[in-house]
Parts: C-alpha cells; sequence; structure tokens
C-alpha cells in the first residue's frame, strides 16, 4: 500500500511538472482585450462588488434558496448587472446562467453566489457593505474574495470580450450556484438534467491552478453529561467550554468557566498561555469562578495553518493539571489528549499521514456545541488519496476507543469522511498556466492542490484558477474577508485572456 501510494504521488508530481512546462503563452487578442478590461471596467468593478455583497445571501436551513427572498433579490441584482453589460440570463432556481455567444461547444465559469455565516460584530463596518476605506488597497466585505468578486470579475471579462467584438467560437457561460456553501444537493440534481459545458474553470480557490482537492471529513462527539465526574464540593474544575462559529471556519473565539478555582491555578494557566503565539487572553473573576476567554485568529478550516485555533489554544492553556471528568473537563481533556495543539492529527491514534502531491491531512477541532445531553467537540478533518476511507475510518474509531477505555464513554459518535479529488490530465491546463505566467511574471508555475472542496468536482474537465495568488493567506470563511483592489483588477486581466482563449 506505501509503495504504491508513493508511486502515484511521484507519477502526479511529474505530470503536473509536464503541464506546467506545455504552457501557452496568451495571444494578441486576449492580452489586448484583458489590458482593455482593466482600464475601462476599474472602478465599475468595485461598484458591482459593491452591489452584490450587500446581500446576506448566508443559507437559512428552514427556506430553500430557490424560495429565500434574499436570493431572490440578489438574483435580481445579478440579472439587472448582466442584462446592463448585454450578456443573456437565465434563472433556475438554485443556479443562475450568465451567457455570451452562441455555439454547441461551450466554456463554463463555476463561481456561488451563497456566502458564509459572519459575526458582524467582528467587523469595523458592516460585512455587507463593501468597506473601501477601513485598509487602504483592501475591499472588505463578506463575498469578496469568496465568492461574489470572482461573479463580478467573470461578468466583466466577458462584457470585455463583447466589447473588443473578440471571434468566438465557443459560448461562454457563468454558472452562480446558490448552495455551494451548505447544499450540494440541488445541483447535483440540476446536472442530471442540464448538460454543462464541457470544458471548465472554477473561480473558487487558488492561483496557478488547482488539479486536486482534499476530501472533507468530520468527526464529532458528544461528552455525556450522563456518567460524568461527580467533584466534591470546593474541587477546582471546568465547569463550561465553548467556542466555534462554524464546521469550515478555524474558531477565533473560546471560553471557559473553572468553579472553584484558586490565585495560584489563574497564574498557572496565564503562564502556560504567555507561552503561546497569536493569542490573547481576558480573566475575571465571578465569585468563586474564574471565567477564561481566549482570541485567536479566524481562517478557513481547509488551511488551519493560517490561523490560531482558540479551542485548541484554550484547551492546551488549561492543561495545568488533569481535569476531573465533568463533561466539560472531559471536553478539555479529550482535546489535549486527542488533539492538542497540532493540525495534522498527530495524536489521535493512528490517523496522521500525508500525500507526495496533495500534502498532510488536516485535523482541527473547529465547534463546540452545547446539548441537552452533553457537549459535543466536531473535528473538521481535510484527507488526502493515500488511505482508503475503510481504513482511515476504522483508525478513527479505534482511536476513540482507545480513549474511552482510558477516560469515559463518548455518544453521539458521527464519523463522516469524504472522497479526495483528483483532475487528470485537463486540456486547459497549458493556457492557465500560460495566462498566469504571463500576467503574473511567475516562471514554470505548476499546478496544486488544495485541502478545500469546490463545484469543480461536478463539471467536466474543471480546473479551479483563482481568485487567490500562492502564498498569500485565503480571506474567505474568516471574519476579515477581503480582497484587495489590485489583485480584482489581475484576477480581471487573467479571467478574460483566458475566456478568450479557451472560447476563441
Amino acid at each position: 500500500m506505501v509503495r504504491k501510494t508513493l508511486l502515484a504521488s511521484l507519477l502526479l508530481a511529474t505530470a503536473a511538472a509536464g503541464h506546467a512546462a506545455s504552457a501557452i503563452t496568451p495571444g494578441e487578442p486576449a492580452v489586448k482585450a484583458a489590458k482593455y478590461a482593466a482600464a475601462t471596467y476599474r472602478n465599475d468593478i468595485v461598484e458591482t462588488l459593491a452591489r452584490l455583497v450587500s446581500y446576506n445571501t448566508v443559507a437559512d436551513p428552514t427556506v430553500p434558496s430557490d424560495r429565500n427572498p434574499v436570493h431572490i433579490a440578489f438574483k435580481t441584482a445579478l440579472k439587472q448587472e448582466a442584462q446592463r453589460l448585454g450578456l443573456d440570463y437565465v434563472d433556475h432556481g438554485w443556479v443562475v446562467i450568465v451567457g455570451l455567444g452562441k455555439g454547441t461547444e461551450r466554456v463554463g465559469v463555476i463561481t456561488h453566489g451563497d456566502v458564509q455565516p459572519v459575526d458582524p460584530g467582528k467587523w469595523k463596518k458592516s460585512p455587507f457593505v463593501l468597506d473601501r476605506t477601513s485598509e487602504p488597497g483592501k475591499l472588505l466585505a463578506r463575498g469578496a474574495e469568496d465568492d461574489k468578486g470572482p461573479i463580478a470579475t467573470a461578468l466583466y471579462a466577458m462584457k470585455a470580450i463583447k466589447d473588443r467584438q473578440v471571434p468566438l467560437s465557443k459560448r461562454i457561460e457563468l454558472y452562480v450556484y446558490m448552495g455551494e456553501e451548505s447544499d450540494w444537493g440541488p445541483l447535483v440534481e440540476f446536472l442530471k438534467t442540464h448538460e454543462p459545458p464541457q470544458m471548465n474553470i472554477t473561480l473558487d480557490a487558488e492561483y496557478p491552478a488547482v488539479t486536486a482537492e482534499k476530501g472533507y471529513g468530520t468527526v464529532a462527539v458528544t461528552i455525556p453529561k450522563q456518567g460524568a465526574d461527580t467533584v466534591p464540593e470546593g474541587v477546582p474544575h471546568i465547569a463550561e467550554f465553548g467556542g466555534g462559529f462554524f464546521g469550515s471556519q478555524i474558531p477565533e473565539d473560546a471560553r471557559a468557566l473553572i468553579a472553584n478555582a484558586t490565585p495560584e491555578l489563574e497564574k498557572l494557566v496565564r503562564a502556560r498561555a504567555a507561552k503561546q503565539d497569536g493569542m490573547r487572553y481576558g480573566f475575571a473573576w465571578q465569585g468563586k469562578n474564574l471565567a477564561v476567554d481566549a482570541k485567536g485568529v479566524s481562517a478557513h478550516s481547509s488551511k488551519p495553518e493560517d490561523g490560531v485555533n482558540a479551542i485548541s489554544m484554550l484547551a492546551d492553556a488549561l492543561a495545568v493539571h488533569d481535569w476531573p471528568n465533568t463533561t466539560a473537563g472531559g471536553v478539555v481533556n479529550y482535546l489535549n489528549d486527542m488533539v492538542g495543539t497540532g493540525i495534522h492529527g498527530e495524536k489521535f491514534g493512528n490517523i496522521a499521514y500525508r500525500d507526495g502531491f496533495m500534502g498532510p491531512m488536516t485535523f482541527a477541532p473547529t465547534v463546540i456545541k452545547q446539548r441537552d445531553d452533553g457537549i459535543e467537540v466536531s473535528i473538521n478533518m481535510r484527507r488526502p488519496q493515500g488511505k482508503s476511507t475503510e481504513q482511515l475510518t476504522g483508525e478513527v474509531n479505534a482511536a476513540l476507543a482507545q480513549w474511552q477505555g482510558r477516560r469515559l464513554p463518548l455518544a453521539n459518535i458521527t464519523v463522516r469522511i469524504g472522497e479526495p479529488w483528483m483532475q487528470k490530465n485537463p486540456p486547459q491546463l497549458p493556457t492557465l498556466m500560460g495566462v498566469f505566467s504571463y500576467f503574473t511574471g511567475m516562471k514554470d508555475p505548476k499546478p496544486i492542490s488544495v485541502g478545500g472542496g469546490t463545484n469543480s468536482r461536478l463539471f467536466p474537465n474543471a480546473v479551479s484558477f483563482g481568485p487567490t495568488m500562492p502564498g498569500k493567506v485565503y480571506t474567505g470563511h474568516s471574519e476579515h474577508e477581503f480582497i484587495t483592489t489590485k489583485q480584482l483588477l489581475l484576477n480581471l486581466q487573467m479571467y478574460t485572456a483566458v475566456l478568450v482563449e479557451l472560447a476563441k
């Protein structure tokens, strides 16, 4: 198994290098259209983005998107923008298609109009008003990078191609799906009866191009109230523990309450917390109890290295001695025993592994949820190729069984493990590499793998292309989401050139 996995990784890396070597430099019509787009629509694209982000298109679990009034209003605004730019528009309910040109051969541009939940209290201005002034050069709003910025960019790329009357042999279609962040089911059903374009690019990840994505997984357990330790009166113990916002965000907030705390105990926790990088703590006495508030840095859970996980760090700060297994104390012990402050599952039995191209599995707690029967700990997993689902599931369950044998029984154990995805030999890759290299000056770009999952998996010959540059922090899903004006215009040039080349 190990040798086969290693061989597959080496072959994939070799294939990736081969694609990069065959990069195709964009032609003169593509370059001229790209420069025209940035020069002509540098202000208009920002205004359209401002309009799109003004709609709070977070999913409402009680109202399907095609009946959600805010989603409908967003689509109405999108329709008006498309028609104003001279593009055709069709609303299929959960999916909107904006088109340019005619032809049986089509090039698809895949995006989404829904966004992740947001905590308005963490923003300098409303997350649904495009903030152009708080941080000069940055356009801050929920959806600015994920994925309304790319929608606006694609609209003006198509408009520039139309203005320039670039001859096309293929129709360009912009797909805007309204449930990417919450429910892929309606898109799966839509594609059973709708024939998608033959070639597609997804604007929902990173450059230079994404040809592989890790599988999304969740390991959730409940530390139950039933069977928890009963603590003698006056004994210090963890009475409360919570944190996190939603499953695909590295949490920047966590909190705990230490009952029957002492000044000596506070000193120990403060000293341990002080050794952590990127964390801020607040301590407040409530009678004999000590409340501890932890503040980290939120990030997309597919890239836990970009954030500072407040849940993991607070549990570690509290690891000054072995706590009684009260419900909340059991949570702290579980986190410290099984996760620690690492992000690769190194302490969770034998689950940790990596792939030569797709990288290591990441494993990060994201939400601590209070339930009637206890406290639920949800850990987000992003797993590469290299282990079967059956093997990894077995290893997770074995680790949980071992911990329960040492500590206390768990309840509501849920292990969901998605499959990694890889696009082999996508025909548009040389064009994407050539356009990226031309407009960025980066030589010999190579395709990459990411931890996130996009709708590329559902479309034929799909490859993700931006909007985030290599080495930059992806801010989607964070409480500080933005795109720079410079990056928005660079994306506009690259998307315009790519569409010209793919549809010419």
